[in-house]
């Protein structure tokens, strides 16, 4: 990104003047903190920039890693800690099991347990406290091992100097739940499944960067990449994509789907799966082979799906019945009422990388192809317009949506990327005009019929849908009010948050069928830097990477959105080995995705709006930016020092 660019906000100044060595990491972060930039956020820049600055990404790729502490290194001057780590306060001073029941309610309901089959955070969630991820990232972005003994470095000697391949070594006595050794073959048989077109993995994509894997021993393995990948760690790291699975449970057979695996996984993670019942709960009991020895602190775990973000906060803050509610989309108002006066928890956020987006459906919902409706070759007859998505997006007020219906820390924005500055867009802006929005339309020959719109026989009808909140039904309410002034009729519909967000091939009603013509949720990247996140609008070859009957609707482009430019750009960004030059890709994708108004951001979201009770200590939760799910960290949930045991 140019200078100029940059230089337009304090924190962007102050961005630059710590690229350049005028002001430190430590005074950097300090005053990032001062201007409402998240700790996390602060650090993640910082990590950044020390990145930049010191050329760290001919290195190490585009990885943050927390490095062994050199003679002459020090914090100032090093991209990050060398004492980087998950939080663990108390866990030193804890006895494993000694905790109660640790209550966790996540009012959309999980469908499955197995994270390379999940499709939305639900499912992740219900998979966390059992499965885990090779190595793992931490809220400011870095990177830090989880089951082997050392994130891959050219300093470290595991990843080549030309990033082609990374040396992975499990850790010594690592057992599955079952007691079953861990070893390097559990890497291989991973990728295998995952890339194993029959198998409907979620992150297939990123698994297919790696050409191949070879055991150097039972603890030792070598990762080959098709070509040198900046982005080498994202298929091993967090648990959106980097979760090891178990090939005996498999008989080592990546051709094994393993149903039961679904509902019932084997994982190295603190946690068994007692019972799970989906779309309903889940029950969880200690892992009695699990590598530290103090660790879980709480006995058994109890997942609750199901019900509205209100009554999820209603049930830590003033009935005290759970521990924990995830992602409390509620008015501020509704906040407030939850919080004011609790004697049971609190409410925590920071500002986020999540967007809250409408999103255009450009193929037909309503013309069905060899047993299929918006089969990717089927143009939507009112979507495939540009002037009618303008038209649209200069009808969305979204101040009003926002100052309403959101936080003080969440705010319109032009961008499905942003919340980070190295990454935000200054080429964009978004305006409400319902004046210029009728103009377009105009202009373009849609005349009313009464109060519809209409050009050449074709409506400017068509369907709403999203999740069941009262935050999203108030917004669609907004929404459709201001459509219909510029001549649009708009049929809501809503969906229970545990359907829609559902992964099962046999449901029509959710977000990766898409049997509608618009939708809306939100959405942020799964890694630092935002590679994964922008999958979501590429299509690939012949369209590989839609979400079709073909591939079990597991694909993340939901929108059938197909521009060549577009996926020329990604294809580009994934062979660059250079931070800035990935960078600037990043933005120009994003700012093409704007430009053909391939849908519309509405809100960028805090992170992870919680509920806790005031037994758990919150820091030992690290809740952070996308790319951390929130219970990543369970193995270190505790009591607050005065209820520890």
């Amino acid at each position: 990104m140019a200078t100029s660019d940059l230089s337009e906000s304090p924190l962007g100044r102050l961005y630059l003047a710590f690229t350049d060595g005028t002001v430190s990491r430590r005074a950097f972060v300090r005053r990032a903190t001062a201007m409402g930039v998240s700790a996390a956020t602060a650090t993640f820049l910082a990590n950044a920039g020390a990145q930049a600055a010191s050329g760290r990404s001919s290195r190490n790729g585009f990885a943050f890693v927390a490095q062994e502490a050199s003679p002459g290194a020090s914090p100032e001057a090093s991209p990050v800690a060398a004492t980087a780590k998950a939080p663990d306060a108390g866990t030193d001073r804890q006895t494993r099991g000694a905790g109660d029941e640790l209550r966790l309610i996540v009012w959309q309901a999980p469908t499955v347990a197995a994270p390379h089959s999940a499709l939305s955070d639900k499912d992740f969630l219900a998979a966390a406290p059992v499965v885990e991820p090779v190595l793992q990232y931490l809220p400011d972005g870095t990177i830090i091992p989880n089951l082997v003994e050392q994130v891959p470095t050219v300093e470290n000697g595991l990843l080549a100097e030309d990033l082609t391949t990374a040396t992975f070594v499990f850790l010594p006595g690592l057992t599955w739940s079952d007691g079953t050794p861990v070893t390097a073959n559990d890497l291989i048989f991973t990728w295998k499944w995952v890339t194993n077109p029959d198998n409907s993995a979620n992150s297939i994509g990123l698994w297919q960067s790696i050409s191949g894997i070879e055991a150097k021993d039972d603890r030792t393995a070598v990762v080959t990449f098709a070509k040198p990948a900046a982005n080498w760690f994202e298929p091993f790291s967090g648990n959106y994509s980097g979760s090891l699975y178990p090939a005996h449970v498999f008989n080592n057979d990546p051709a094994n789907k393993n149903d039961a695996f679904l509902l019932a996984p084997v994982g190295t993670g603190p946690y068994v799966m007692a019972s799970f019942n989906a779309n309903d709960s889940a029950r969880y009991t200690i892992n009695e082979h699990y590598r530290d020895a103090t660790k879980p602190y709480f006995k058994s775990i109890y997942l609750k799906g199901g019900g509205d973000p209100a009554s999820a906060g209603r049930a830590v803050l003033q009935t005290g019945d759970f521990d924990y509610a995830w992602n409390l989309q509620v008015e501020p108002e509704i906040i407030q009422e939850l919080e004011s006066g609790s004697k049971y928890g609190k409410v925590f956020s920071s500002p986020g990388t999540t967007i809250e987006s409408l999103n255009f459906n450009f193929s037909d919902p309503n013309k069905e192809v060899d047993g299929q409706k918006s089969q990717k070759d089927t143009p939507h007859p009112l979507f495939s317009h540009l002037e009618v998505r303008q038209a649209l997006n200069a009808s969305v007020d979204r101040q009003q949506i926002a100052d309403k219906l959101y936080g003080p820390s969440e705010h319109p924005t032009a961008n499905m990327l942003d919340g980070l500055k190295s990454l935000s867009s200054p080429n964009t802006s978004w305006e409400y005009d319902l004046d210029k929005a009728n103009k377009i339309l105009d202009d373009a020959g849609w005349t009313k019929e009464g109060d519809v719109r209409a050009k050449n026989g074709v409506k400017m009808a068509f369907n709403y849908w999203t999740s069941i909140t009262p935050v999203r039904q108030k917004t669609q309410a907004i929404v459709k009010a201001d459509w219909e002034k510029i001549g649009a009729s708009v049929e809501l519909d809503q969906v229970d948050g545990s359907v829609f967000f559902s992964g099962d091939p046999a449901s029509d009603q959710n977000f990766y069928h898409m049997y509608w013509d618009l939708d809306m949720w939100a959405n942020g990247p799964y890694s630092p830097l935002p590679i994964s996140y922008m999958l979501r609008w590429y299509a690939g070859k012949d369209g590989e990477n839609i979400a079709q009957k073909e591939n079990n609707w597991a694909r993340p482009n939901t929108q059938r959105y197909n521009n060549p430019k577009y996926d020329a750009l990604y294809d580009t960004l994934v062979k660059t080995l250079d931070a800035n030059e990935a960078a600037h890709i990043l933005i120009q994708m994003n700012d093409l995705l704007i430009e053909d108004v391939a849908l519309i951001p509405i809100v960028i979201r805090a992170f992870s709006t919680y509920a806790l009770s005031n037994r758990i200590r919150n820091d030992n939760l690290a809740n952070g930016p996308s790319f951390v799910l929130p219970l990543w960290n369970i193995a270190n949930w505790n009591e607050t020092d005065d209820l520890l045991k």
